[in-house]
């Protein structure tokens, strides 16, 4: 895997949760703009999957194996979006902090990634 970009994925994600998590403490539910950063996130995730998969394909293996990486690849690209979706269904402050948590989960995620390829 690419260190980097489970870096920048994880730390986008942090971004994210203290961005959604503000707008949550100020009483607001998440905004379009809310929704253009978990796009950029969830795009950041989907780079992140194709760069696994391609690795699998080409032979690598990760230290802890191959179908627990692939779980933890795809979950951690939904996360953002299944958030996404269940903070627009609750238009209150509960989806800014259903989004925020979205966020906090895709950069847990994403420390398992790193954990489960072998850094």
């Amino acid at each position: 895997m690419l260190d980097a970009l489970t870096l920048v994925t994880g730390v986008a994600a942090l971004l994210l949760a203290a961005w959604c998590g503000w707008a949550a403490y100020r009483d607001q539910s998440t905004k379009d703009w809310h929704f253009i950063g978990m796009a950029v996130v969830t795009l950041l995730a989907l780079v992140q999957l194709v760069i696994g998969i391609v690795q699998l394909a080409r032979g690598e293996k990760p230290e802890q194996g191959t179908t627990i990486f692939v779980s933890y690849l795809l979950g951690a690209f939904f996360c953002i979006p299944a958030a996404g979706f269940m903070s627009l269904v609750e238009r209150t402050r509960w989806g800014s902090v259903t989004a925020a948590a979205g966020g906090v989960v895709l950069a847990v995620l994403e420390v398992r990634l790193y954990d489960i390829w072998g850094g």
